[in-house]
């Protein structure tokens, strides 16, 4: 431990802080607690968008995977890219003109019952504590690599952090925390990636040609089939990714915080090109941990590779770069669990207590103490589960959560806005079978049992092959809500008509 790393760190700290006295002062209503009261411009959102999804997994995880593995783990950056064409050309635009604060809130435009909003929040809170995991096993990782003091304690500090933000600021100190850090992140990477260029002369030709040879997998490091060695693995992985973005529930509640569609599809085109930019820099980050730490010292810190990108800092640029990169990473880790806490938080606060238990009648301040209620929870339970989870590499962990939204979420959401017979029978079977179905299939997976010790949670054989089951679960996500509504005698085009003069004009009654 050092006085750098501790005043960049205390000074992030400080800022994001004080961003959150000042954004309480203005988090007056519910509508400014779930989504700063819709007045962010598109800049600004994007950038949000940006902070909130480049996240422990992208920046820690993809470097780390990068590093070990290769191509392999480049296929995270491509995943996480491409899907942001999905949310651009189908989901961004008629979720922002038929929703509120919730997902929930967009189906419930088109079938007004309860057990759709419950399921939906049931998905909502699952994905949420996925994603949760992944933020604080990164958290604790690189403060105990910083700071050295135990796991559970870095992740304590971390979850203490994030509540503080959710519960005083709400959504307006969780977007500006978000845009300080997209900014400082996307400093921190292109400053390492020209470090990294600068090794090879600033060829890219050279680079790749140097590293068939510096890692101990020779030519197969820029080869696919290190970690993933089975084939269907790696379409079942890129399957998640590719659609899960679009039913994740902290980057579909940003649409909510602008004021009409046109912006929303605005900052959806800003933070795709902040998000490109950093995932084409993500080759830098683990080709250069890769040439310049070296395998062995990345996995004697983490064995599952998440402090790559720290440790090419200090090898770049000694102390002070190391602990700029930490403190970015940490303010990144921060940001993004804010925004899942208030995601998590919205779905019971609002969706399961405001509008299914007390059905819509719940005062603007029961909601507000129920969300900083929830807030409490989701937080706490996350962080129990974060500590049985030290060793999996957490850009493996977001890809999970990516499943289930993918499975569970992105079906009803298509199926609302596209599929004029769908009705509530098919939206309710749709998020069962996506949610039950990736759930199940995840316990015994090779990520829940291993037949070698401290390779997973349980040693043992896995009943289900995959590491990632988006190939069956999203599939069957579908086809539960093509089976319910085909077996279900409900019908309302009448409505279906009216859902889409609202997603495709932003008319409201």
């Amino acid at each position: 431990m050092n006085a750098t790393v501790i005043t960049l760190f205390v000074a992030i700290v400080i800022a994001t802080l004080v961003i959150t006295y000042y954004a309480a002062k203005r988090t007056q209503t519910t509508g400014d607690f779930y989504t700063a009261g819709g007045g962010l411009t598109g800049w600004q959102n994007g950038l949000a968008i940006a902070g909130d999804y480049l996240s422990a997994a992208s920046f820690l995880g993809i470097a780390g995977a990068i590093a070990l593995y290769g191509f392999d783990g480049f296929f995270y950056s491509i995943g996480f890219l491409i899907a942001y064409l999905v949310v651009m050309f189908l989901v961004a635009e008629p979720l922002r003109n038929l929703g509120k604060y919730t997902l929930a809130d967009m189906i419930s435009a088109r079938f007004d019952a309860r057990k759709v909003r419950g399921m939906a929040a049931i998905s909502s809170i699952t994905i949420v504590i996925f994603y949760m995991i992944a933020q604080l096993v990164g958290a604790g990782a690189l403060i105990q690599l910083l700071f050295h003091i135990d796991y559970w304690i870095a992740v304590l500090i971390v979850g203490v952090m994030m509540t503080i933000y959710v519960l005083f600021g709400g959504m307006t100190a969780t977007s500006w925390v978000q845009i300080i850090k997209a900014v400082l992140l996307m400093a921190g990477t292109v400053v390492i990636a020209v470090m990294v260029m600068a090794k090879f002369n600033f060829n890219m030709l050279a680079m790749f040609s140097e590293m068939r040879t510096i890692t101990s997998h020779g030519e197969n490091y820029l080869k696919p089939g290190l970690q993933y060695t089975v084939p269907l693995d790696t379409i079942s992985l890129m399957l998640a990714l590719v659609l899960g973005t679009a039913g994740l529930p902290h980057i579909l509640m940003r649409f909510f915080t602008v004021k009409n569609a046109k912006t929303a599809r605005s900052s959806v085109v800003t933070a795709t090109w902040i998000v490109g930019i950093f995932y084409i820099l993500t080759i830098f980050l683990g080709f250069g941990a890769a040439a310049f730490v070296g395998e062995e010292t990345i996995v004697a810190s983490n064995p599952a590779g998440n402090m790559a990108a720290p440790l090419l800092a200090e090898a770049l640029g000694g102390n002070f770069l190391m602990s700029f990169v930490s403190a970015v990473a940490f303010a990144t880790i921060l940001a993004v669990v804010a925004g899942l806490v208030l995601s998590g938080a919205s779905a019971f606060a609002h969706d399961i207590y405001g509008q299914i238990i007390r059905k819509g009648k719940a005062t603007d301040r029961e909601q507000m103490l129920a969300a900083r209620y929830a807030s409490l929870g989701v937080s706490i339970f996350s962080i129990i589960l974060a500590l049985f989870a030290q060793t999996m590499n957490v850009a493996f962990l977001v890809s999970l959560a990516f499943c289930v939204a993918a499975s569970a979420n992105l079906p009803v959401i298509l199926y609302t806005i596209y599929w004029k017979r769908f009705n509530t029978t098919g939206a309710v079977t749709a998020m069962a079978f996506g949610l039950l179905s990736s759930l199940i299939l995840v316990s015994i997976s090779p990520n829940v049992f291993s037949p070698v010790d401290g390779k997973a949670i349980f040693v043992g054989a896995p009943i289900f092959p995959l590491t990632n089951p988006a190939i069956i679960s999203v599939p069957l996500g579908f086809l539960g809500g093509y089976l319910g509504t085909l077996l279900s005698k409900e019908k309302d085009v009448r409505q279906f008509a009216e859902v889409q003069v609202k997603a495709n004009t932003g008319y409201r009654e």
